[in-house]
C-alpha cells in the first residue's frame, strides 16, 4: 500500500502543469485528506464484522450512508421541520387576524386622500397597499420568531450537499485502478470500480427521486386539501381574467422532476460505489420525508380534534 501510494504521489507530480505549481506542503496535506478517507474507508470495510455472505465494501457504503445522515442530516431536518412549524402555527395567524384592521386602516387612508377610479381600480390599489402592509408585517415576524422560510428551505440543501459531494468524490476515488473494489459486484453491477451496464439502479435513483418530490401530496390534511383547492380556483379565475400568475411552487417541482431525469443520465456514468451510495442515500431521504410528514400529518389531525372533543367534554354542574 505504501509503496502504491508513493508511486501514485510520484506520478501525480510529473504529470501537474508546470504554470501551476503549489508549495510541495500544500499538495501533500490535499493527497494526504483523501488518501486519509479512503485508506479509512478501507481499513472499516475490513474490521467491521459482517457475514461472509455480505459484500464487504458495498455494504460499508451503504452503513456509512444510513450512520451519517441520521447524525447529520436528520438533526438540521427535525430543525427546519420545528422552523416551518412556527411559521404556519404561531407567525400565520397572528398575520391572519391583522387581515381586518390593516383592510380597514387602508380604506380610511384612501379615503382620505380621495383616491378614485373605478370601482375595480380602487379594489386593486386597496389589496395592492393591504399585501405589502402585511408582507412587511410577516417579515417581520418571521425575523423575530426565528422562522424565515428562505433559510428554512436552504438548511437540507446546506447541510447535505458537503457530505454528499465529499462522500462521493471519495467514493470516486476508491473506484480508480487499481482499486479492490474491482473484485466485488453488487446486483446489477458486474463491478463497484464500473458503470452499471443494465442502467437499473441508476432508473431506481431517478424513480426515488421523483417519488420524494411527489410524495408532499400524500400526507395532507383535508383542510390542507380544501386551502390548496381555494387557491387553485383563485388562481384560476385570475387567469381567466387575462391576469399573469406566477406559481414558485409549480416551477420548483418542475425542476426537481427534471433533475430526477437528469440524475438518471449522471448515474449511467458514474462508478458502481458511487451509484450504491446515491441510491441508498435517496432511499433514506426518500424514508426519512414520509416518516416526519406522516408524524406531522397525525399531529395537525390530533389539533384539529381537539376543539371538537373539548366541546363535547361535559361540564361539572356549578
Amino acid at each position: 500500500m505504501l509503496a502504491h501510494c508513493s508511486a501514485r504521489r510520484a506520478v501525480n507530480v510529473l504529470h501537474r502543469p508546470c504554470g501551476n505549481v503549489q508549495p510541495r506542503s500544500f499538495q501533500r496535506r490535499t493527497f494526504v485528506s483523501i488518501e486519509t478517507f479512503t485508506n479509512g474507508f478501507l481499513d472499516l470495510a475490513t474490521a467491521l464484522p459482517l457475514p461472509s455472505s455480505f459484500p464487504p465494501y458495498s455494504t460499508t457504503i451503504i452503513i456509512c450512508t444510513v450512520v451519517s445522515r441520521l447524525i447529520w442530516t436528520v438533526p438540521f431536518s427535525i430543525w427546519a421541520k420545528q422552523r416551518q412549524r412556527r411559521a404556519e402555527e404561531e407567525v400565520m395567524p397572528i398575520v391572519n387576524s391583522l387581515k381586518p384592521g390593516v383592510s380597514k386602516l387602508v380604506l380610511t387612508e384612501m379615503q382620505k386622500i380621495g383616491v378614485r377610479g373605478t370601482k375595480e381600480q380602487i379594489q386593486a390599489a386597496h389589496g395592492k397597499r393591504v399585501k405589502q402592509l402585511l408582507t412587511t408585517r410577516q417579515k417581520q415576524l418571521f425575523s423575530e420568531y426565528r422562522c424565515s422560510p428562505g433559510f428554512t428551505m436552504a438548511i437540507p440543501i446546506i447541510t447535505q450537499v458537503p457530505l454528499f459531494m465529499g462522500f462521493s468524490i471519495v467514493l470516486n476515488r476508491l473506484s480508480q485502478a487499481p482499486t479492490p473494489f474491482d473484485s466485488e459486484s453488487f446486483l446489477t453491477l458486474s463491478t463497484l470500480a464500473h458503470a452499471d451496464p443494465t442502467a437499473t439502479l441508476p432508473i431506481a435513483l431517478g424513480l426515488i427521486t421523483l417519488a420524494n418530490v411527489e410524495s408532499s401530496r400524500w400526507f395532507m390534511t383535508d383542510a390542507q386539501r380544501e386551502r390548496q383547492e381555494k387557491v387553485q380556483k383563485w388562481k384560476e379565475d385570475r387567469v381567466a381574467r387575462g391576469e399573469t400568475v406566477i406559481e414558485p411552487q409549480k416551477i420548483i417541482k418542475s425542476a426537481l422532476r427534471l433533475i430526477s431525469v437528469g440524475r438518471i443520465v449522471v448515474a449511467t456514468m458514474v462508478p458502481g460505489g458511487v451509484i450504491i451510495y446515491w441510491v441508498t442515500s435517496a432511499t433514506f431521504g426518500l424514508v426519512q420525508t414520509w416518516i416526519m410528514d406522516y408524524l406531522e400529518l397525525q399531529r395537525k389531525r390530533k389539533l384539529a380534534l381537539a376543539p371538537a372533543l373539548s366541546k363535547k367534554i361535559p361540564t361539572a354542574k356549578q
